[in-house]
């Protein structure tokens, strides 16, 4: 006879207690050790990075904090559980316990993104099928609605939102189911809108960056706000802003909602403080000149509508000129931009005589200036007869880049 196998009894045991929050902050790639050292200035003192993100521990009011002053981070999810599931019935059982409640109210809306790794339980569709029963089982009047197919954080779709000031989480929280190894994670979305919606953004030039590439570029050149920034090729003038509100201490989160705002066990008075505190720690004005140029009138527009929705177009200068006219104000300062680079071999031979041009104007006039960009292309790179060092690598647009940096 064979002897009897121990029955597996799965229990998200593992999740935190109430009131506490095991956090992950989704970070673009390469950008996770910048958002370990931003959280940590937010008062993380555990935030640990690894590879797609950060993990940190926090309260409901550091939760806040982190959505509502992220820079960096695409999204904050918090881990409902976590336990082994080798069967349906074990699934079923185990997702009976996770406490719904706490971030779905009777009659909300949800959705699941699921996915499934070396597991026994692979179809993703038959897992949401069984978790989505739990959740309706546990909350009242709740109701699954259909997600995208492809979550937008995981997408190389750069294409620009035209949100105006006021963003707005999605109505049904997101449920994050993830398999692997016949281990299931089960996490809520506490963020909404990916995070770098950050609602001033409704004019775009053309091929915009990201908020968050922005920021990110900011931190790896080491921007303090303290000496002059300037960025010739400023399109719609997410570069400039980003360092206006980093300059003036505005929350990237101050004009938009979030998804946590809705869950049940997060106070309304939490988000109220946590505004006004954000607001109280706003200087009125940038300490030193931010200046952006760009040949095209409808990106100089662009960058100055955007600039004024964002509450700082008195803290920034943009100018209709070709980059070859680049006037730097007295420095040191900081040359920072993102230089148009040829996706197609074809494409890149009118682009040498612009690079040229840029390290031209850094040896020039920039005596004791820096110049830090985003590079896709290391030949385009050499033409600036400069020397870089590499500060970060990521993408931008599904393209592999870096920020570089060179002293003029």
């Amino acid at each position: 006879m064979k002897p009897s196998q121990p029955k597996h009894s799965p229990s998200p045991s593992s999740a935190p207690a109430r009131g506490r929050y095991d956090a992950w902050a989704v970070a673009a790639p390469g950008l996770e050790s910048l958002l370990e050292a931003e959280l940590r200035t937010l008062g993380f003192t555990d935030a640990t990075a690894s590879t797609g993100g950060v993990r940190f521990a926090c309260d409901g009011q550091g939760l806040v904090r982190a959505n509502l002053h992220s820079r960096l981070a695409s999204r904050v999810v918090v881990r409902l559980a976590s336990f082994k599931a080798l069967a349906f019935h074990e699934l079923e059982r185990a997702a009976r316990r996770v406490e719904w409640t706490r971030m779905l109210a009777p009659g909300a809306s949800y959705r699941l993104r699921v996915t499934a790794k070396k597991s026994r339980l692979y179809h993703s569709d038959a897992i949401a099928q069984r978790v989505g029963e739990a959740i309706e089982r546990a909350v009242a009047g709740a109701r699954r609605v259909d997600g995208p197919a492809r979550d937008e954080d995981e997408s190389a779709d750069e294409t620009p939102h035209a949100l105006g000031v006021a963003v707005d989480a999605p109505s049904a929280q997101l449920f994050v189911v993830r398999f692997e190894h016949d281990r299931c994670t089960v996490s809520a979305d506490s963020s909404g809108a990916l995070l770098h919606r950050r609602g001033y953004r409704q004019a775009v030039a053309k091929a915009p960056m990201r908020e968050t590439l922005a920021a990110a570029m900011l931190a790896a050149a080491r921007y303090d706000a303290s000496q002059p920034l300037v960025d010739p090729f400023c399109g719609s003038g997410t570069l400039l802003i980003e360092a206006a509100m980093m300059a003036r201490r505005i929350a990237p989160g101050s004009w938009r909602s979030f998804a946590a705002e809705r869950w049940p066990e997060l106070p309304a008075e939490a988000w109220l403080r946590a505004r006004a505190d954000a607001a109280a720690q706003v200087l009125p004005r940038a300490a030193a000149p931010i200046v952006g140029a760009d040949r095209d009138a409808g990106a100089v527009a662009a960058a100055l509508a955007n600039a004024e929705r964002a509450g700082v177009r008195g803290d920034v200068d943009v100018l209709q000129r070709p980059l070859a006219a680049t006037e730097l104000p007295a420095g040191p300062g900081l040359l920072i931009t993102n230089p148009p680079y040829g996706v197609r071999v074809s494409e890149r031979g009118p682009l040498r005589d612009l690079y040229a041009t840029l390290g031209r104007v850094l040896r020039e006039r920039g005596r004791g200036w820096r110049l830090a960009m985003l590079s896709a292309d290391r030949a385009l790179e050499g033409h600036t007869g400069l020397r870089f060092a590499e500060r970060l690598r990521t993408s931008n647009g599904g393209i592999p880049v870096r920020v570089i940096e060179a002293q003029g």
